[in-house]
């Protein structure tokens, strides 16, 4: 399952907007993370032929069985290591972004050691 931080992004921007709407499209992803349309295109031709996602005719774009592993292990590593910090006393919009940050580079042993210790 080794994939690149911007798909990891990708899919967790997927996972997130699957929540509030009824189906995701290109449209909404580019809209959500300020990308050009373009760019997010051809990012869900990569996540696709990588059966991360698929995408029906009408363009909607939902996540795999291994898509949605992915997408729910870096939005898990981002609620945890940004609320922990907010806990820490960082400032919210400080400890979001570094969480964004740390959720694609820490191991699972350290991720799992740091979830242990916090609850």
């Amino acid at each position: 399952m080794n994939v690149n931080e911007s798909a990891e992004n990708y899919l967790e921007t997927i996972l997130i907007l699957s929540k509030s709407k009824p189906v995701v499209r290109s449209v909404d992803i580019a809209e959500e993370l300020g990308f050009k349309k373009s760019s997010v295109s051809v990012a869900m031709k990569n996540l696709r032929e990588k059966n991360h996602i698929t995408v029906t005719k009408e363009g909607f774009i939902y996540l795999t069985n291994s898509g949605k592993e992915i997408a729910d292990m870096i939005y898990e590593r981002h609620q945890l290591l940004s609320s922990w910090l907010i806990r820490l006393g960082v400032e919210p919009v400080i400890a979001t972004q570094d969480a964004c940050r740390i959720e694609h580079v820490i191991s699972k042993e350290s991720f799992e050691a740091i979830k242990k210790h916090i609850k």
